[in-house]
């Protein structure tokens, strides 16, 4: 299958249905979604769904989630890229959100930073984009280190769903 990004080791690709156990195995995690919103997924059903909606972000936007996979052993080790947003979000619309997610077993190993940081790349030099946003909950340290590695800057928190969420930015610098 093809890949729109490649690290020293990693592939980044469109998310399909070949994916669903390996996004089953991650999402169905519940230290995977302590921060996100704890609901971790229960049947491999709603990874279909998923699938389904993130296929139809890429027809509608050109752009969503990319599977995370690893080079040496070809597993997927998560997602990580760019949202679309239309509606608003912490008065923000019409704007890019950088997001990752791994299996708890590939933490600490650097593979989103690595994965992030040629995903913004991409974002400013691909799509033009001129600023990338991103959130994590107040207490995900280990979300807030990888953007802040990232060059990403701290503006504010807002209440998302009920929980206390950190707003990013990273502007484009020539």
């Amino acid at each position: 299958m093809k890949y729109i990004l490649e690290t020293e080791r990693l592939y980044l690709r469109e998310i399909d249905s070949q994916y669903v156990y390996d996004l089953f195995e991650m999402d169905s995690d519940p230290e995977v979604h302590k921060y996100i919103d704890n609901k971790p997924v229960k049947s491999k059903e709603q990874i279909v769904e998923v699938i389904e909606m993130l296929r139809a972000q890429y027809k509608k936007n050109g752009i969503a989630r990319w599977a995370v996979v690893d080079k040496q052993s070809g597993e997927c080790i998560g997602w990580a890229g760019l949202k679309y947003f239309s509606e608003p979000l912490n008065n923000h619309s019409d704007f890019y959100e950088l997001g990752y997610r791994l299996k708890k077993k590939h933490w600490g190993k650097g593979y989103v930073t690595e994965a992030a940081t040629s995903i913004v790349k991409y974002g400013f030099e691909n799509l033009g984009l001129d600023i990338i946003y991103a959130t994590a909950h107040t207490e995900n340290d280990g979300s807030i280190n990888v953007l802040k590695k990232l060059g990403f800057k701290f503006t504010g928190v807002f209440d998302y769903e009920g929980d206390p969420t950190n707003w990013f930015e990273l502007q484009k610098t020539n």
